[in-house]
């Protein structure tokens, strides 16, 4: 059963590599500098190839309660951001649909949807299980299920665990147990391939969530030494999904990294949360964890939906920058927290229809 849920999760993982090198040289979106490419993480980690997959809607429709739950009804036209709303440090939940502007490439856009409640997530625990972290993961699993613990009751979440490879150690499932014995398939070894394991982890979310929301949680001690994507492949294959919102919780303290290793890792480690609408968290010693979950949880449940239509056709190509301005009556500075943009519907690049499905397979724990 392992075998084959692991050989999925590798399909996903080869379309998306696929997928990225399709995109040769993507513009540096974020105004950052370009991410430093090691040598190392370019190299072949045996790579497998998958067979065509459908690249999944880059926006959506409005949310509908019905009796069997909730429904996403898609639009091609309809962009969909989950916005979290601060008051310096204060997450702010009393907002109205008149308190937002929305502006897209700096044109203001048409706020045609607006929600804010808690509305169930998909989540992928995704997780360190490098040498490093073998003393850190008792700590890390009981934020993580407590995370969920504080979470909609109807929440699904998967786990995955990752070294120099990824692997789902437990499928989607609103099972706290069945999560906790996913967390524990500890087997802290070899390298650290982050940015794979956050793709393959983003097209699983596409692919198979059933929930109208999508959360990556990531947590790791260290910098990547054995991706095969870099880090702006990796920021762009997630908009191209018009993927989940990744909060990060970066282990960079202690003496195992040196001041330039902490520094790239903080780095990617932040851009691809501030990119896709999340937080990176830096806690200074493992007690700060589980506050950290705690805050996290409540970001998700505290989001505002916000739909508007594009004023720019779907068949124009290239990245749409989004901004979302509040003002609140009677209140200071207000800052709106959502992802910083997308790319319309069909820019995914599709994967050869002809590559037979080749992936790496490891025996059960």
């Amino acid at each position: 059963m392992r075998h084959c849920t692991n050989a999925v999760f590798a399909a996903l993982l080869a379309g998306a590599v696929l997928a990225a090198g399709a995109q040769q040289n993507p513009a540096n979106r974020t105004g950052a500098a370009a991410p430093v490419q090691n040598p190392s993480t370019l190299e072949d980690q045996d790579p497998v190839r998958s067979p065509d997959l459908e690249p999944p809607a880059t926006a959506a429709g409005p949310i509908e309660k019905q009796p069997t739950g909730y429904v996403l009804h898609t639009d091609v036209e309809e962009v969909v951001l989950n916005v979290t709303v601060l008051d310096g440090t204060r997450l702010v939940q009393d907002l109205k649909k008149e308190n937002f502007q929305v502006f897209e490439d700096g044109v203001k856009q048409n706020i045609l949807g607006f929600q804010h409640s808690d509305l169930p997530v998909s989540i992928a625990l995704v997780v360190d299980n490098s040498g490093s972290m073998y003393k850190k993961r008792p700590s890390v699993n009981k934020s993580a299920l407590d995370l969920i613990a504080a979470s909609n009751p109807q929440d699904e979440a998967f786990v995955v665990n990752f070294s120099d490879e990824a692997f789902i150690d437990q499928d989607f499932t609103s099972d706290v147990n069945k999560l906790r014995d996913g967390l524990t398939h500890i087997d802290s070894r070899g390298g650290t391939a982050l940015r794979d394991a956050v793709v393959a982890s983003a097209d699983k979310l596409a692919a198979e969530a059933k929930r109208p929301k999508q959360v990556l949680i990531l947590i790791t001690d260290g910098d990547d030494n054995a991706s095969t994507l870099d880090l702006e492949q990796t920021i762009r294959r997630v908009q191209d999904l018009s993927g989940p919102v990744i909060y990060s919780i970066g282990l960079l303290f202690g003496d195992e990294m040196s001041k330039s290793e902490v520094k790239h890792a903080r780095r990617a480690l932040e851009l691809l949360s501030t990119e896709t609408g999340g937080v990176a968290f830096f806690p200074k010693s493992m007690e700060q964890v589980d506050e950290i979950a705690a805050e996290v949880a409540r970001d998700i449940r505290s989001q505002y939906t916000i739909g508007y239509h594009s004023t720019k056709p779907t068949n124009e190509p290239g990245f749409r920058h989004v901004l979302v301005t509040v003002e609140g009556k009677g209140t200071g500075k207000l800052v709106a927290r959502t992802r910083t943009g997308y790319y319309p519907v069909g820019h995914v690049a599709r994967t050869n229809t002809n590559a037979p499905a080749q992936p790496t397979h490891k025996g059960d724990r």
